[in-house]
C-alpha cells in the first residue's frame, strides 16, 4: 500500500480575501491561497515575468500571511477537526485591533541578499499578545520535531534562548524573538534588493495605500504532501 502524504498546519494571519492588502500580496506572489489557484502576477517595475516567478517561489508555497503559529504536524490521536475547533474557541474569546499602516522592508543585511517583506511601521501589543497566546494554547496539539525537521532550523545558528524556544515550541521566533511580516519574496540578489524594495513600495502604495490593517481573525492552513498551503478554516474574534 502506498503511504498517505502527511499534512502540516500553521495558524497564520491572513486578511479577508476580498480586502485589498489580500489580493495585493496573492498577486505578488501569483496564488490565493484562499481559492488554491493561480491568480495573474504583480511584477514590480524593473523585473520580468520569469524572473520574478522564480524570486517569489519560497513564499508562493506558503500562500500570503503573517506566521502566527508555524507549520507543524498533528500530534497523535488529534485531527484537524478537533485543532480547528479549538482554534475557534480560541479565537471567539480573543478582540478585534488595528495594525498600523503597513511598510515594505528587505529583511537581512542585504549581503547575499535580502527577504522583501510588509512589517509594522511601530510594535502593536495587541499583536504580540495574540501570538504568544495562539502558540501555547495550541501546542498541545504539536507534534514533536523530528531530527530532520530539528536539523532544518539551522540549530547551530540560533541563540541560546531560541534553541530553547526550537525544543519548547518547534519554532525558534516566538515570544521575544517573533517578529510581523508578511512575505513577498524569496532572497533577492543583493545587486537588485534595491530595485525589488522600490518596485514593490510603489505596487503597495497604488494597490493597498496607507491604510492600518484589521486584525480580526486566525486562518488555519494545511499543506498535504508538497502542495501548497491553502486555507481550510478561518477564526473570528468575539
Amino acid at each position: 500500500m502506498c503511504a498517505q502524504p502527511v499534512s502540516r498546519y500553521a495558524v497564520y494571519f491572513a486578511p479577508e480575501p476580498a480586502d485589498a492588502l489580500w489580493r495585493f500580496g496573492s498577486a505578488v506572489l501569483g496564488y490565493d491561497g484562499a481559492t488554491g489557484e493561480e491568480v495573474p502576477q504583480l511584477v514590480p517595475e524593473g523585473f520580468d515575468a520569469p524572473s520574478w516567478r522564480l524570486l517569489t517561489a519560497d513564499p508562493r508555497a506558503y500562500a500570503f500571511h503573517a506566521t502566527i503559529k508555524a507549520p507543524f504536524r498533528l500530534a497523535e490521536g488529534q485531527t484537524e477537526e478537533s485543532l480547528a475547533a479549538a482554534l475557534a474557541a480560541f479565537s471567539a474569546g480573543r478582540q478585534r485591533f488595528v495594525l498600523p499602516p503597513l511598510q515594505v522592508t528587505a529583511i537581512g543585511d542585504r549581503q547575499g541578499g535580502a527577504f522583501i517583506a510588509l512589517t509594522e511601521s511601530q510594535p502593536t501589543p495587541a499583536l504580540e499578545a495574540l501570538e504568544r497566546d495562539t502558540v501555547e494554547a495550541l501546542e498541545p496539539f504539536r507534534a514533536p520535531l523530528t531530527d530532520k525537521e530539528f536539523a532544518k532550523r539551522c540549530p547551530d545558528a540560533l541563540s541560546e534562548r531560541q534553541l530553547g524556544y526550537l525544543k519548547a515550541y518547534g519554532y525558534p521566533h516566538v515570544f521575544e524573538d517573533f517578529r510581523f511580516h508578511m512575505t513577498l519574496t524569496g532572497r533577492v540578489p543583493e545587486a537588485q534588493v534595491e530595485k525589488a524594495l522600490n518596485g514593490l513600495s510603489a505596487l503597495y502604495g497604488e494597490h493597498v495605500g496607507q491604510a492600518r490593517v484589521p486584525v480580526e481573525a486566525l486562518a488555519l492552513y494545511r499543506q498535504t504532501g508538497s502542495e501548497r498551503f491553502r486555507v481550510v478554516a478561518r477564526a473570528p474574534f468575539a
